[in-house]
């Protein structure tokens, strides 16, 4: 449990991290015009747009997307362009990160999330998520929104910590298993399936099995977030709808919880 001394710091310093990612989403946007790389926003920050004109006010978190393609160029000319403190971190440059999630970070923060591992060495400033869209099969959506649960909820299982006994070993042996069953239906599904009518993230990162259909994410428009001008899917309120359900709905108070465990915005001075 986080103290409430801590609590009361991380809410101190909320406006000071958004601020810290909005400048992270900046560097990101003057790379992709520069290469004409497609992002819009997504999650919360889509929802903050709409609904906020910006951050929702308890978020500390940005959240954007790319179509595969789009997130491999970027990959490849990122972090030649970017200032020195962003750091692109992936699986590849990062070796001992944890999740499968590409963050833009900066170095001269400190922001601790649920299920980070404080002794492994992998960077852990402030960031915002990149995640790759792909195109989706088309078939009935319910047949892939299981899919994409299965190998989602079976990846991170696998690569989760594991000890050693006769419970873990066979969770791992049945959970590698289904993983693979699962994406090769999968690659049968997409070969033999007309595509570009529904896409989403990687399968391994869409755990509730949300997908979207392309004609409410194209073509792209803008939408204001904190009075500048952001890439957002064509149809943005059915987009959060396929996400949230009723998103107006303000959730109560005692839901509004700041998702990291620790965050200091500006380590020069601590």
């Amino acid at each position: 449990m986080i103290n409430e001394r801590i609590k009361r710091h991380n809410k101190k310093v909320l406006r000071t991290c958004q601020l810290k990612q909005l400048q992270i989403l900046k560097e990101i946007d003057k790379i992709c015009q520069r290469h004409q790389i497609t992002y819009w926003l997504d999650n919360g920050s889509l929802l903050g747009a709409v609904r906020h004109k910006g951050f929702i006010p308890w978020d500390d978190d940005m959240d954007i997307v790319m179509p595969m393609e789009d997130y491999r160029r970027f990959l490849s000319v990122a972090q030649q362009e970017l200032p020195e403190n962003l750091f692109v971190q992936t699986k590849e440059t990062d070796k001992t990160v944890i999740h499968p999630i590409t963050k833009v970070r900066d170095l001269n923060t400190f922001y601790i999330e649920a299920g980070d591992d404080l002794n492994a060495e992998y960077q852990k400033g402030i960031f915002v998520d990149i995640t790759p869209f792909i195109d989706y099969p088309s078939i009935l959506p319910n047949i892939s929104r299981r899919i994409a649960r299965g190998v989602c909820v079976a990846y991170h299982i696998i690569h989760s910590k594991h000890y050693y006994n006769l419970r873990a070993f066979a969770e791992f042996f049945y959970f590698s298993t289904k993983y693979l069953l699962f994406l090769a239906i999968w690659e049968i599904l997409c070969t033999f399936g007309r595509k570009r009518k529904y896409l989403s993230c990687d399968l391994r990162l869409n755990g509730y099995g949300i997908i979207h259909r392309a004609e409410i994410v194209y073509p792209l428009k803008t939408i204001l977030f904190e009075n500048e001008q952001f890439p957002c899917p064509a149809d943005e309120h059915q987009y959060l709808t396929d996400i949230y359900g009723d998103y107006k709905v303000i959730p109560p108070e005692e839901k509004r919880k700041i998702h990291a465990i620790y965050i200091n915005p500006e380590l020069d001075k601590l």
